[in-house]
């Protein structure tokens, strides 16, 4: 019977894969993620954004949350 708290199955230790390995083959893909260039998007003022509403569970959640880099 399957692991019930893992998110994921386990990775099989003898797949032969590296970080090494995953570095060259993300280097391989990379020419294939060109992004096409284009204007940048300009930024909506806050003023005109309307409309949105947050649970206040969620407000509470993102709150409790330390801010990026403590």
């Amino acid at each position: 019977m399957p692991n019930s708290t893992a998110p994921y199955p386990a990775a099989p230790s003898d797949s032969g894969a590296d970080l090494t390995d995953l570095r060259g083959d993300c280097a391989r893909m990379a020419p294939h993620w060109v992004v096409p260039v284009g204007p940048a998007p300009v930024p909506v003022p806050p003023s005109l954004i309307h409309g949105v509403t947050v649970p206040t569970a969620s407000a509470r959640l993102i709150d409790g949350m330390s801010e990026y880099g403590d």
